[in-house]
């Protein structure tokens, strides 16, 4: 079982310390576990009910009313709000608790609903993505355990891989061709994975190397197919002080293609680029330069 500080509850609802505090105090809504040196921590039980009680609250009903609520009624009330509602803030709440009760039939559900309203893209750009960038950030402080946090990504990654092959198609010899790599060691291929959907979706074509390629190897590859784009996400690899030498030998190896760069490591860092290299600081930006790129019959 998981334990959570009351500043881990306040990142994870976006309701203040403060104010779970007095609620603890005049509803009796919320009540602390303590260790032997007397710190209060919470559980997974006590998560779901603070992410429940903020979801309620956001659609209007009071604190009041909330605290009546048995722990059964306060959860039906959620799920009528979540299936019919499709504001983002409300799903991303909802995903949360299905992370944490580790339920993939409702993982699936939010995300099926979400997918036959907005589309695949636009339920990733905004309900999946800041989803997981929310959880990769509690994972990080040891909020949520890893079991929780593999159990969403392979999820998502699953879903992922269908949109990806439902978009095979014989593009034109016209397109445009990109290799999709993570330098070695990089194993966060998610972002990768949807780079990928985008750049199919928008009829290129694509290689896709995947997690912890060689540089050895991505020479090899570029030798036979003469890319016109080589892509990487560098989330953990190569850190800090190798980022710098790593991009400079990608523009140095390859001078022929451009080289879109995104992920932790190049994001807000000072970096030299090379003339033939592009940093994304946002997907959107791919998605513009790929739409921008692409070979059109117009």
């Amino acid at each position: 079982m998981s334990t959570f500080s009351i500043r881990d509850l306040e990142h994870l609802s976006g309701i203040k310390a403060h104010t779970i505090r007095i609620w603890e105090q005049r509803y009796e809504l919320i009540k602390p576990k303590r260790t032997e040196t007397n710190i209060r921590y919470y559980d997974d039980r006590d998560l779901k009910l603070i992410l429940n009680v903020a979801l309620l609250k956001e659609n209007g009903v009071k604190i009041s009313k909330i605290a009546e609520m048995t722990e059964g009624e306060m959860q039906r009330e959620v799920l009528k709000l979540t299936e019919r509602n499709l504001h983002h803030p409300e799903q991303i709440h909802a995903l949360t608790i299905s992370m944490v009760d580790l339920d993939e039939e409702r993982f699936e559900k939010i995300i099926s609903t979400n997918i036959l309203k907005l589309g695949f893209e636009k339920t990733m750009m905004n309900v999946i993505y800041p989803f997981l960038s929310k959880i990769g950030i509690l994972w990080q402080t040891g909020a949520i355990n890893p079991a929780q946090e593999h159990f969403i990504s392979n999820l998502v990654r699953q879903k992922l891989i269908v949109a990806i092959d439902g978009q095979y198609s014989v593009a034109s010899d016209k397109a445009k061709k990109y290799v999709l790599f993570l330098p070695e060691g990089e194993l966060h291929e998610l972002s990768l994975l949807f780079a990928d959907y985008i750049i199919k979706s928008r009829k290129n074509k694509t290689i896709f190397l995947g997690q912890s390629l060689p540089f050895i190897d991505l020479e090899a590859v570029y030798d036979v197919h003469q890319p016109d784009y080589l892509l990487a996400v560098l989330t953990t690899v190569p850190g800090p002080r190798e980022v710098q030498a790593y991009v400079d030998r990608l523009s140095k190896h390859f001078p022929d293609s451009t080289i879109l760069l995104t992920g932790y490591q190049v994001i807000g860092q000072d970096l030299e680029t090379p003339e033939n290299v592009e940093i994304f600081t946002r997907l959107e930006q791919l998605i513009t330069f790929v739409e921008e790129n692409s070979f059109t019959l117009a």
